[in-house]
């Protein structure tokens, strides 16, 4: 295969670009809005073109002419200007147009030009700032900044406001291990969105797997480069959350913006011919094509070298082994696991798609890990007043029933949480029984229906204060069993101080004060309390991240703990220590008086 992409070499511009059936591909050079056209030559698979001077800050795009049949898979029409799969940075953020889907309607007015990105050394590599059974701390760029009011307003929603002392200084007080950054790529919104008055404020709709989104990034891939920079130099690691499973093209009914246009094949079909839909967002790409590994191989690379983050994580990640079905030696795990540049990054999967047979959570490469929704369901349950005592000493013991016993010296690969970008906030957990997600215009069916939340006698906001008092008590319960559990635990931006949603479980389309953070509205206690618990565990770090050489699970009168103890209705009361050499940690859990408290004492 070609190299791929835009590269500036010593006064030339390189172009190539993938299209197997195209009949012809043109470079379409913009200088303004005025566009040249450039015929390519075909290699092989691939058209590559060389264009004297070196026009880095140019921006460009491909046009391909062929069959039209979209039935088939050939979606070839002239008229729709193609954003390169390998672009690094675009000039403006994609915007759905019904223009996007009609044959013979010119899109070069709105569709992003990639930019031919300038020649930049690698940084400098050094093993992943990453200790696991640490915390990671999941973020929405934009929504994370956008109200705090330290960060000055230009650098709001951007990923140079990570890098700001304000910021930097959050992190430093919770002990962050490293922060996991939702989708910074370019997105499109869903097509459904635009006529509500919605966008997509997460960015689980990407179209262009490296593209920086010109909104969150607009100082493109220097400013990622910088913000990573400046979060090592606190000792704090990078992890990207990328969503490679799918394109924002969609279902049948999507538009012509990228692979769509140039090569079809890229997305799994079935043998009639129709789109298969693993993910649930219309389409699925097909990671037993090579092209397609090469693609997502070649993004986790330039990420690396030309970024220096230090992991990454996979949304609906079986979907990178499937062939069709899911396959735990799949391709794609041997390329990244021999290449030198990625053997040694954090990979962390979502073990789930939508596909059949897609729960696959404790099946991913045993380097690999994964976050683990059994923790946070049967924590919730516990807590909820309706879980088993031994589903929650299996969770917070490392999961064994799950991911078995790891290789001496090996980490355990649980992730354990209690709350994501995708679903409820932990606050609203334990404050609403149902969904609320009105505002979503979806008269909300949309969002899972089952949260294992409570409400704690009213849904929703209240000033009662005995509610207000047993939601805290539940809160801090919750939180100080993630951070006494085996594995590494991740927290989500905001919930270390109550932040709520007022019950949308599925904010994905609110980028405003609902899903943004109100740093003015913080519960400060509770935030100084989290900093305490993490602090804690990050002076103790290797007890938590492998699976303890000896636990006790002890009785009220400090008996061990027996079957028909385990299997008694009701239990709700028990002693969890984890004993290495002479040092032992003790947590007294007892949900009648919802707490968990930490006891290193031989008394009750």
């Amino acid at each position: 295969m070609n190299a791929l992409g835009a590269r500036v070499l010593s006064g030339t511009t390189h172009f190539a670009v993938r299209s197997p059936l195209a009949d012809m591909v043109w470079l379409c050079l913009f200088e303004g809005a005025a566009e040249k056209r450039f015929p390519m030559e075909r290699r092989g698979l691939d058209w590559v073109l060389e264009v004297s001077g070196e026009l880095s800050g140019t921006c460009y795009g491909y046009r391909a002419a062929g069959e039209w049949a979209p039935e088939r898979g050939a979606w070839f029409d002239p008229a729709k200007l193609l954003v390169d799969p390998y672009a690094l940075e675009l000039d403006r953020r994609f915007l759905q147009d019904p223009k996007l889907t009609i044959f013979g309607d010119d899109t070069a007015d709105i569709v992003p030009r990639a930019i031919v990105p300038k020649a930049m050394q690698p940084v400098s590599l050094k093993p992943p700032r990453f200790a696991h059974g640490g915390l990671i701390y999941e973020l929405n760029v934009r929504g994370f900044t956008m109200l705090h009011p330290e960060v000055p307003a230009h650098l709001r929603g951007t990923i140079a406001a990570l890098a700001h002392p304000a910021v930097l200084a959050h992190f430093k007080k919770l002990s962050v291990t490293a922060v996991e950054l939702m989708p910074i790529v370019a997105w499109i919104d869903e097509r459904h969105l635009p006529p509500l008055g919605l966008v997509n404020a997460w960015g689980y709709n990407p179209v262009a797997m490296m593209a920086l989104d010109p909104g969150l990034c607009p100082g493109g891939v220097a400013e990622l480069r910088n913000t990573v920079a400046a979060l090592h130099a606190e000792g704090i690691g990078v992890i990207l959350d990328l969503v490679l499973n799918h394109s924002g093209e969609s279902d049948m009914q999507g538009g012509v913006l990228s692979l769509r246009g140039l090569d079809d094949a890229a997305y799994s079909r079935a043998a009639d011919g129709q789109l298969i839909n693993d993910t649930g967002c219309g389409n699925t790409l097909d990671f037993a094509n090579p092209a397609v590994r090469k693609l997502a191989l070649e993004t986790l690379r330039h990420f690396v070298a030309q970024c220096g983050v230090d992991g990454f994580r996979f949304d609906l990640a079986p979907v990178l082994a499937r062939a069709p079905g899911f396959d735990p030696a799949a391709p794609f795990f041997e390329e990244v696991a021999i290449d030198p540049l990625l053997a040694d990054r954090i990979f962390i999967a979502e073990p789930w798609d939508t596909g059949p047979g897609g729960y696959q959570l404790g099946r991913f490469p045993p380097n690999w890990l994964e976050w683990n929704d059994r923790f946070r369901d049967d924590v919730r349950r516990f807590w909820r007043g309706d879980g088993k005592l031994g589903d929650l000493a299996s969770r917070l013991a490392g999961s064994t029933d799950i991911f078995g016993h790891p290789p001496p010296g090996q980490p355990c690969r649980s992730i354990n949480f209690l709350a994501a970008h995708d679903g409820f906030t932990l606050a609203d957990v334990v404050s609403y029984e149902q969904r609320h997600n009105e505002a979503n215009g979806e008269n909300n069916r949309d969002g899972h229906a089952e949260n294992l939340s409570w409400n704690n006698g009213v849904e929703g906001a209240s000033d009662v204060d005995d509610v207000i008092a047993r939601r805290a008590e539940d809160l801090r319960a919750l939180l100080r069993t993630l951070f006494a559990s085996t594995g590494t635990i991740m927290l989500t931006a905001g919930d270390e101080f109550g932040r709520t949603q007022k019950g949308n479980n599925n904010a994905y389309c609110q980028d405003n004060p609902l899903s943004w953070i109100n740093w003015a509205a913080r519960d400060l206690t509770l935030e100084e309390e989290v900093a305490v618990l993490s602090a804690d565990r990050a002076k103790e770090i290797t007890s938590y991240r492998e699976l303890a050489k000896e636990i006790r699970w002890l009785r009220r009168d400090g008996a061990p703990m027996t079957i028909e103890d385990w299997e008694r209705p009701g239990e709700s009361w028990i002693r969890y220590e984890v004993l290495e050499g002479d040092n032992c940690r003790a947590f007294i859990i007892d949900r009648s008086r919802r707490s968990v408290v930490c006891d290193n004492s031989s008394d009750e």
